[in-house]
């Protein structure tokens, strides 16, 4: 029953009626509970789907340097072989858990950054390609945002790395 008052809710919202915003965030929370909840894996299955979806994600990274002198090649393979790495986490702390960290406000922009740099290198792949140049541009932009997601998740490595880029670029003598 309590799911059927869920659905009810979600129509209500798209159909544009009013409804209480506590039992909005109610139904939000406990659906992300719901989806968490039926994504149990023992520890060994766990274990598989993070090296399959890893080991996946770093033959695509590696596959993509055979086609490199083909951008929109490379830029396909390229990210899916990221989103593959980036999803094997996900097998090892939960889906709810991930999403959770990646939202967390010390990485937010990190992850705004990869995630805005996926997208832009996979519509630079597919619907512009006439244009290898901004593929290729996408497809830096990726790996920088990659970079500094990675980054992310190291204390103080953010901080580390911005200070050594400034000292080696600085134009002051």
């Amino acid at each position: 029953m309590e799911k059927m008052n869920q659905a009810l809710e979600k129509v209500k919202i798209l159909v544009g009626m009013e409804v209480d915003e506590e039992e909005v965030a109610q139904t939000n929370s406990s659906l992300l509970d719901d989806f968490n909840r039926e994504c149990t894996l023992s520890t060994k299955q766990r274990l598989y789907g993070f090296v399959t979806c890893l080991v996946a994600g770093i033959v695509c990274t590696f596959l993509s340097m055979l086609v490199f002198f083909n951008p929109v090649k490379f830029g396909i393979t390229f990210t899916f072989g990221n989103l593959l790495s980036l999803g094997s986490t996900a097998f090892l702390i939960g889906p709810k858990r991930q999403v959770t960290m990646m939202l967390d406000p010390v990485r937010i922009y990190a992850t705004a950054i990869y995630l805005a740099s996926i997208i832009v290198a996979l519509f630079c792949a597919l619907y512009q390609v006439r244009n290898k140049f901004l593929t290729l541009l996408a497809i830096i932009l990726e790996f920088g945002g990659l970079v500094w997601y990675s980054l992310s998740y190291i204390p103080f490595a953010r901080s580390m790395v911005s200070k050594v880029m400034m000292a080696c670029f600085d134009t002051e003598f």
